[in-house]
């Protein structure tokens, strides 16, 4: 069976750095990416997320196609809720070398468990704009 379009762009995505030319003042961007699903290693049932990602950037800022992409990408790909954030943050900094970049995965409740991993990566003596403090839910019913 021939693979349709989506497929294929998402089998070949690649996270696409852009030139960005402002240092001063630093910017902060922030994504959303509130579609996200990948597959538990133990049970394969599927996972629903939302990635939220802060960066600042250095010299490159990503092209938000090939993110969406990516982040569809872990759609059949078995990984754990602890383990996804930081394979994301690796791909970005490879990619991108940010200053600072935060990463909140937030994951739809499964099994009356609501897990939410944050991870965080700031240069070396980084100042600048930072991501505001996520707000772990803990007064679900």
């Amino acid at each position: 069976m021939k693979k349709k379009y989506g497929a294929k762009q998402i089998e070949e995505n690649e996270l696409e750095p852009i030139p960005f030319r402002y240092k001063e003042p630093k910017t902060l961007i922030s994504f959303t990416c509130p579609e996200g699903t990948s597959v538990c290693p133990r049970s394969g049932f599927p996972d629903f997320w939302t990635a939220h990602i802060w960066l600042v950037p250095k010299n490159s800022i990503v092209e938000l196609k090939s993110l969406k992409l990516y982040v569809n990408s872990y759609r059949d790909r078995a990984v754990y809720h602890e383990e996804l954030p930081h394979l994301i943050l690796q791909d970005l900094q490879k990619a991108l070398k940010p200053s600072y970049l935060k990463i909140v995965m937030d994951y739809t409740r499964r099994g009356n468990i609501q897990t939410d991993v944050i991870l965080e990566y700031k240069e070396p003596a980084y100042k600048g704009p930072e991501a505001p403090v996520w707000e772990v839910r803990r007064n679900f019913r």
